[in-house]
């Protein structure tokens, strides 16, 4: 097992093969997904139902199961409140919104779309659901999301955010993965459906100005003042992502000296520079996808981007240039439970169990309890919402935190708070992040860390995802001893593996949103020793697939 590094990672997309927009949205129409093929069902992976149009895993058939199963999951569980949904740049998003929308409106289901079609990150819906929703009894609102995040043009996604505002836990996306495939067997006859013209005119449809309210309410999660009186130089590129309009907008509201580099959106994201796989990925956190940004890095004093939804990030930090998921990480929850007095003191710090073992030490030493669990910020949710929790992160740069006085903002992932927030702990501390990064390390020791993607099949992802910690039979790793194996994080199973010692762990688990697989590996012992931790790891994984 190893990640083979296409020859045209980081080269400029147009030296690939951009997808085929006209070919891709009739795909959209005219292919039918075959339930008897696993490949072909609804799944809710980590974050919703993806898949491509091309491969009959994305296609109208899939949208309207999906949305009349959660018109049958909100009477089931009594959400009569109105349903905000939202909508990314990727070319499947629109047809799918059309066959959201006919869903909605023939089952008389309020909903709120974006006025003038603008289009809406995914945090934008999280905190106008929980601004709804506050001091409510009944009546809440809760929302879909229509979005596969940063994976490739071709593909398509949508989500369901209970009244929450978060990513819905995996008892509701199992109800309503298994209802949308009862209803796809059936041949969509249990599906309310009318024209979209009809249902945009519905007297249950009404525009909402996702844009004013969550850019209005931005400086309850940051301190926007101090970067404004500052002059702290933030570049920023939206990757032709939902979010695209929201910059310029956030910089004019607050008088921040912000620069937007590219307000293009191209459904082909032939602006991007390929990924390591050599396919479009619109990843704030891979080197390879954010070439334009890394080249602009000494322009500012901050700079950042994020993926097509808005809700992973990228920073670049002329120290560092584009920092690494886990350094960010860290240093944001270093930097938030340092300078917010408004959050309880016993708010945990949040990270999944294959984020760096840093945070784990950040936690220890600000006197702050840990709280570690698997890949999915769903597992997030209920600490977010009730104070619990003052920041929660994924290692594949996907944050949230508390507003200021310890209420919740957004309750799913949000890169544009954790991108500015760069810029706020650069006017504040006087350096930028990777400076802080250095200053981490130098006090709690400095981990090399690694990701290994590979491809996967539907069946090696599912061997992967039942590994058991009796198959682990090695007491040492990489010379240390072992201290652990678990298969679960937080009472919950992690869909995978991880193996511990004292100065370095391991990860292998199954993606919840593309056809590969992941190692990570960490040590506190330096690179070569984490060369030697991924060797273990690579046998491991290679004899359980084999």
């Amino acid at each position: 097992m190893s990640t083979h590094t296409s020859p045209l990672a980081g080269k400029p997309a147009t030296d690939g093969k951009l997808v085929d927009l006209g070919a891709l949205t009739a795909a959209y129409v005219d292919l039918r997904p075959d339930p008897s093929v696993p490949e072909q069902r609804v799944v809710f992976g980590t974050s919703g139902h993806r898949g491509s149009s091309f491969e009959r895993s994305f296609n109208e058939w899939h949208v309207l199961a999906v949305v009349q199963a959660i018109c049958d999951y909100r009477r089931q569980v009594g959400v009569t409140g109105p349903v905000y949904v939202g909508i990314d740049t990727h070319a499947l998003s629109q047809p799918a919104f059309e066959s959201t929308l006919e869903v909605l409106a023939a089952n008389g289901v309020e909903t709120f779309v974006s006025t003038d079609g603008e289009y809406t990150p995914t945090p934008a819906v999280s905190h106008a659901i929980l601004a709804h929703n506050r001091g409510l009894e009944t009546g809440q609102a809760d929302g879909i999301v229509i979005t596969p995040s940063h994976n490739p043009p071709d593909s398509g996604g949508i989500k369901y955010n209970p009244p929450h505002g978060g990513p819905a836990d995996t008892d509701a996306t199992s109800w309503i993965a298994r209802r949308a495939n009862e209803l796809i067997e059936g041949g969509l006859r249990e599906v309310r459906r009318m024209p979209f013209a009809q249902a945009m005119k519905a007297s249950t449809t009404h525009a909402f100005d996702f844009l004013q309210r969550y850019v209005g309410d931005l400086g309850d999660a940051l301190d926007l003042e101090i970067v404004r009186a500052n002059g702290v130089r933030m570049g920023v590129d939206p990757l032709g992502g939902a979010g695209v309009h929201y910059w310029s907008a956030i910089g004019e509201r607050y008088g921040l000296h912000l620069t937007v580099v590219s307000e293009t959106v191209d459904k082909t994201f032939a602006f991007m520079s390929l990924d390591w796989d050599g396919k479009v990925r619109m990843d704030p956190s891979s080197a390879y996808a954010m070439q334009r940004l890394i080249g602009l890095k000494d322009r500012f004093d901050v700079a950042f981007a994020c993926d097509t939804d808005h809700d992973r990030h990228g920073v670049v930090a002329p120290s560092m240039g584009l920092l690494p998921a886990n350094h960010y990480l860290a240093t944001a929850a270093w930097y938030l439970f340092q300078n917010r007095p408004g959050w309880r003191p016993d708010a945990a710090v949040g990270k999944t169990a294959v984020s760096t073992g840093l945070i784990d030490r950040v936690a220890a030493h600000l006197g702050r309890p840990l709280r570690e669990v698997p890949v999915g910020f769903k597992y997030f949710v209920s600490g977010l919402f009730d104070g619990s929790l003052g920041f929660g992160c994924e290692e594949s740069a996907g944050a949230s935190f508390l507003a200021k006085d310890g209420s919740p903002w957004s309750t799913d992932k949000d890169g544009i708070v954790a991108a500015l927030l760069a810029g706020e702990m650069t006017a504040r501390i006087g350096r930028d992040p990777g400076e802080i990064y250095r200053e981490i390390t130098g006090k709690l020791g400095d981990p090399a860390n690694a990701r290994i993607d590979a491809p996967a099949s539907h069946a090696q992802k599912q061997k992967l995802s039942r590994l058991d910690p009796a198959q682990v039979t090695s007491r040492t790793l990489a010379g240390d001893p072992v201290v652990g194996v678990i298969n679960q994080a937080d009472g919950q199973p992690i869909g995978g593996i991880k193996v511990m010692s004292a100065q370095a762990w391991f990860a292998a688990r199954p993606s919840g949103t593309e056809d590969i697989y992941k190692v990570y590996g960490e040590s506190f012992r330096g690179q070569a020793h984490l060369e030697l931790v991924l060797k273990e790891a690579q046998q491991m994984v290679d004899a359980s697939l084999a």
